[in-house]
């Protein structure tokens, strides 16, 4: 077993052990995403580029992940297989040759 897949089936069990199944609906689980995605964001709020406490940075990051890791599972979804599929989409959208260096999107090359 993928260290992925023992990581999804941990975040199971705590889930189904403090029976929260109920309340991770596919609505629920993009909000929770999104809110603590603010959470990192506010990390960096008024300060510098850099300037954050690594252990808030793995806090909020693992709360992103661990919220995603269960969408996905819910769906069915395997995130190792869909991310190379994002890969593949955006090695064509940016190709090296226009890419290289560059921060403008793909529809401003």
């Amino acid at each position: 077993m993928s260290d992925l897949k023992v990581t999804i089936k941990k975040l199971i069990e705590f889930r189904n052990e403090r029976d929260w199944e109920q309340f991770h609906n596919s609505k629920d689980l993009a909000l929770a995403i999104s809110i603590e995605a603010s959470e990192l964001l506010e990390l960096f709020l008024w300060k510098g580029n850099e300037d954050f406490r690594s252990e808030k940075l793995e806090d909020e990051l693992a709360d992103i992940f661990s919220f995603a890791l269960l969408l996905a599972e819910k769906h069915n979804l395997d995130v190792s297989e869909i991310v190379e599929k994002k890969i593949l989409k955006n090695s064509q959208k940016y190709p090296v040759s226009k890419a290289k260096g560059n921060a403008k999107k793909y529809n401003e090359f």
